[in-house]
């Protein structure tokens, strides 16, 4: 079995999904599962459309381990509760004036909600990466001096790119069974 045709199906997947939401032809994805490796701007679609990298993508040489990185990625996503992963990524609007516990609680519930898988990882990267970029340019912006005012319209810039980033995310969860905002890397 290709590696194309194996991550499409971990991740439930036809061909024809894959084809509409990554805009490659559906013949064009029949011809990778068949064993031809994806090139240039196929590989890059395809990786992106599939949350990999484009190593990842490509087809390796089958070793014991890669067989046993494979079993756990089809243990990681057959593990996902859409239900369960929105009502994490929603939990940190809860908290997003109080920058720790938008990413303690959504780590808390997603151990107790028994949801430890490769999305739910990403939600919780795209949480720590926006409270760290949340305080540099909030500090940058106390730094400047530029006022109250400015200070407090900084505040509510920076809540409410929060609010939006969780929102698209559960609205790409609901539509596409995938994150908008994502990263390459966990940082969990």
């Amino acid at each position: 079995m290709s590696k194309l045709k194996s991550i499409r199906e971990l991740q439930n997947l036809t061909q024809e999904e894959l084809a509409e939401q990554s805009g490659i032809s559906v013949r064009t994805i029949q011809r990778i599962e068949t064993g031809k490796d994806p090139k240039g701007h196929t590989l890059r679609i395809l990786a992106k459309t599939l949350a990999l990298t484009e190593k990842e993508l490509l087809t390796p040489e089958i070793t014991e381990t890669s067989n046993e990185n494979i079993e756990e990625n089809r243990n990681d996503l057959t593990k996902v509760d859409y239900a369960k992963l929105k009502l994490i990524n929603v939990s940190t609007i809860l908290f997003i004036l109080l920058p720790p516990l938008n990413i303690i609680v959504p780590v808390l519930l997603m151990f107790a909600l028994k949801q430890k898988n490769v999305l739910a990882k990403q939600l919780i990267s795209v949480q720590i990466l926006w409270t760290i970029m949340a305080s540099i340019v909030f500090m940058i912006g106390i730094f400047l001096k530029l006022g109250h005012q400015f200070t407090i319209i900084l505040i509510v810039v920076i809540v409410l790119s929060n609010v939006f980033i969780i929102l698209r995310n559960a609205f790409e969860l609901d539509r596409k069974k995938q994150l908008y905002y994502r990263m390459k890397f966990n940082l969990m």
